[in-house]
């Protein structure tokens, strides 16, 4: 059945026609495709075309669509059963390669996705410090819960309003939001509610609203004051974690968070999540403490096994072979004229305006100039997340003969710009 017509059916499932809104193309214009088959960096729609893929699932798959290797542990897990419901050995050797590349995670719990991880991470912070605010920061995403769908009020170190029909005052009314790279807001905002904040939680790598890259120094800062007031800093590495370092930002920072949470390549293209850090906050969580979290698919083994096939193989070859490739990548979008490509590690945001860090400057004709680059690339057979707001994500299957499909597509859009 033609995209087209299978579009048209899904509009009649589901809200939207997607089951997510970003896929629906409304940020772009025209309508989403249906894929079928993948495999390395390419897929294949209904309609029978080929796109290189520069989504990547937005972000899991740093080895490519339906790598051999790794599709080959998973068909062996499955035989073995599709979930228990109860422990499995799976979960320990994923830890074990977890606490090998993150040694300041103490205690870990396996989660179902990376909205339910930041969720978790911030109820076992509230029953630590048993206080009740969290600071977040406006341009940084971590799910849909609802203490998180918040945005920034007026004036300085405001509390939040909420940002989706659906979430109550009341818990927006516990959520301060602030600006990235405001360090003045951020020194006025502990000195006047440092002793209520539960946790700040931060995308050390925001990279939900674009590339919105952080100085080192505002992190530092971000970190002395955590400690000072008590309060749990919690880095979400939903995206970073594992794409730029082993050790994710933390490691390529420096700065060691009480929290973090991972999802997307800790489950090789299987739904999963973690929440982790110090023990002593750890403890808090059910069955050794009062913090209530459980889950009937977490750690389930098929994503367990998908994960740690995926993590075994990110050696430090992987990492500068990725870095090599992303600036050379970067460069060739650069030929378009007025494009910027801001890039960090296999992350690269297709810009048209020059680099920014926060979410408030990022220019709505900027946004609309990807709109066209969108349609265009996707005339040449290359596909990019389906919003001006989102990065591309190259993994180890971009290779030569890829590269040289992306050039000639840049070329051709170049010419015509």
């Amino acid at each position: 059945m033609p995209n087209d017509a299978l579009f048209a059916e899904a509009l009649t499932h589901f809200p939207g026609g997607v089951s997510s809104p970003v896929r629906a193309f409304k940020s772009v214009g025209g309508h989403p495709k249906f894929f079928k088959k993948a495999w390395g960096a390419w897929f294949e729609d209904e309609d029978d075309t080929r796109y290189l893929d520069l989504c990547m699932s937005w972000g899991p798959l740093i080895h490519g669509h339906a790598n051999k290797e790794i599709l080959a542990i998973v068909a062996e897990t499955m035989r073995e059963g599709l979930t228990f419901g109860a422990p499995s050995r799976r979960e320990l050797a994923l830890a074990r390669r977890i606490k090998e590349m993150v040694p300041y995670i103490e205690k870990m719990r396996f989660v179902s996705s990376g909205t339910e991880a930041v969720m978790s991470a911030l109820r076992a912070a509230r029953g630590f410090t048993k206080r009740d605010l969290i600071l977040k920061f406006d341009g940084c995403y971590h799910g849909h819960s609802d203490s998180l769908l918040v945005k920034a009020g007026s004036g300085l170190a405001t509390f939040g309003e909420p940002t989706s029909a659906g979430v109550p005052k009341a818990f927006a009314d516990l959520t301060l939001v602030l600006s990235l790279d405001d360090p003045e807001a951020l020194e006025a905002t502990f000195a006047k509610h440092g002793s209520d904040l539960a946790a700040a939680i931060i995308e050390p790598i925001p990279a939900n609203n674009g590339l919105l890259l952080q100085d080192r120094s505002f992190l530092q800062r971000l970190r002395e004051l955590c400690t000072k007031y008590g309060t749990v800093l919690i880095f979400d590495e939903v995206i970073s974690g594992f794409r730029v370092a082993p050790g994710g930002a933390a490691e390529l920072f420096g700065i060691t968070p009480d929290m973090v949470t991972f999802g997307k390549i800790i489950g090789g293209g299987m739904p999963v999540g973690l929440y982790g850090g110090r023990k002593d906050i750890m403890g808090m969580v059910s069955p050794d403490g009062p913090v209530y979290q459980a889950g009937t698919l977490s750690g389930n083994p098929v994503a367990m096994a998908a994960g740690l096939a995926t993590l075994q193989r990110l050696t430090p070859g992987v990492y500068r072979d990725l870095e090599a490739k992303s600036e050379r990548w970067a460069k060739t979008f650069e030929k378009i004229p007025g494009l910027h490509a801001p890039r960090i590690a296999s992350l690269i945001w297709p810009l048209f305006q020059p680099e920014v860090k926060r979410a408030d400057r990022v220019e709505s004709g900027a946004i609309a100039q990807f709109s066209r680059l969108h349609k265009l690339m996707l005339e040449e057979e290359v596909y990019l997340a389906p919003s001006g707001y989102e990065v591309a994500f190259l993994s180890t299957a971009h290779g030569d003969a890829e590269f040289t499909h992306f050039e000639r597509a840049v070329e051709k859009i170049a010419a015509q710009w």
